[in-house]
């Protein structure tokens, strides 16, 4: 797998479609004496394959979940960080609290004092006014000597009644004022501090969730781990079995293979088959041909013109037994009337074998339909051949 996460593909791997290609061609040829060895590697090397492609989906699925694993522990350890900066900040908003309450107990130390004082002053003041039994509104006006001592008496006497309500008025506001401040410094401290739990209780969830996670991504690390170590072994059984098709091809004496060599083209592509063009792309019969059409006898390996993925392997109405390649950018290759396939899914190298001339579909006689299409609209083939 590559870091883009798209499948490898190994030169072992392509060395070995070419391979295997061989093989086939021998088997096809009349090689009877490697025929049978032959198609048990076919066998072994597709199975192989199959069970590689399987690993290198797997691999690709833990490398997306240990990449979304890290996205999101990152972004946990970002909210843990901002949680750890207002736990300071209330931190010191408690702090700056609490030293606001010490000062207002040393402010309400001075107002018990105070407030003593004015209760020992109100008592004594009541007890002078019990002891003297001093007169009243009425006893003022009948014992006054004239107008002009009426009014001192009675001017003295509001001015009694004015002291008491004073030193009473005094002990309630010091009272008030007392329970007041404690109240409000209090009840701040103790919303800081409920604050500064609630982000505590919410900053050991986050670090909880980002252990969690970074232990499942542990895991899948590992697991990767071993898949790859699985990717590695079936690598090395594909050169093994690439090998032993090399050495039976060796010792075959087979002749000249019905495909004959790799033909380079355009654009990097190679010819499917090696034969003549036989009907060119453009209008024929009244419709467009959307190909060319490339005469090669029936059982001829079709080789990938070039690497992609298979989108497409199936009967496909007058196509027949049709195979279609997407090369990436909108591009893609397509593989008509088919006697069989080689491969239906998964990624195919270029030159590995995908299917064998035939004359399935609409057809009249063996050959092999070949196509080029950009985003799905067809274009001359000979353009990249």
């Amino acid at each position: 797998m590559t870091t883009d996460g798209k499948p490898r593909v190994s030169a072992r791997r392509t060395r070995l479609g070419a391979a295997l290609g061989c093989a086939v061609l021998t088997v096809a040829a009349g090689a009877l004496s490697v025929s049978a060895p032959a198609q048990s590697l076919q066998e072994r090397l597709s199975d192989t394959e199959q069970k590689l492609e399987t690993v290198d989906r797997r691999e690709g699925v833990l490398t997306t979940e240990i990449s979304a694993a890290s996205e999101e522990i990152s972004a946990l350890q970002v909210e843990v960080a901002d949680l750890r900066n207002r736990e300071a900040t209330l931190a010191a908003e408690l702090a700056q609290k609490q030293a606001e309450l010490e000062q207002a107990q040393a402010r309400l130390e001075e107002l018990r004092d105070r407030l003593r004082r004015a209760i020992v002053i109100l008592e004594d003041r009541l007890v002078a006014i019990y002891k003297s039994g001093e007169p009243d509104l009425i006893s003022v006006i009948l014992e006054s000597d004239g107008f002009d001592d009426l009014l001192e008496r009675t001017e003295y006497l509001q001015r009694l009644e004015e002291q008491d309500s004073s030193i009473v008025d005094r002990v309630r506001e010091l009272r008030n004022e007392m329970r007041v401040t404690v109240e409000t410094v209090k009840a701040a401290r103790d919303s800081i501090a409920r604050r500064k739990q609630e982000l505590e209780a919410l900053r050991a969830d986050l670090e909880q969730q980002t252990a969690a996670l970074a232990a499942a991504r542990d895991r899948q690390q590992a697991a990767l781990s071993d898949v790859r170590a699985q990717q590695e072994e079936l690598e090395g059984d594909l050169s093994d079995i690439s090998e032993q098709i090399e050495k039976q091809l060796g010792t075959s004496g087979g002749g000249t293979l019905p495909a004959g060599p790799i033909q380079g083209g355009q654009s990097g592509f190679i010819w499917p088959v090696n034969g003549p063009v036989t009907s060119g792309f453009g209008w024929r019969w009244g419709r467009m041909h959307e190909g060319i059409d490339i005469g090669v006898p029936s059982g001829t390996p079709i080789r990938a013109a070039k690497s992609g993925t298979i989108v497409l392997a199936s009967a496909y109405g007058g196509y027949g037994n049709y195979t279609c390649i997407d090369h990436g950018g909108g591009l893609s290759t397509c593989y008509a009337h088919q006697s069989s396939f080689a491969r239906t899914s998964g990624s195919i190298s270029q030159g590995s074998v995908l299917g064998y001339v035939g004359c399935t579909g609409h057809c009249f006689g063996d050959h092999l339909h070949f196509e080029v299409r950009i985003n799905g609209s067809a274009v001359d083939p000979l353009g990249y051949l």
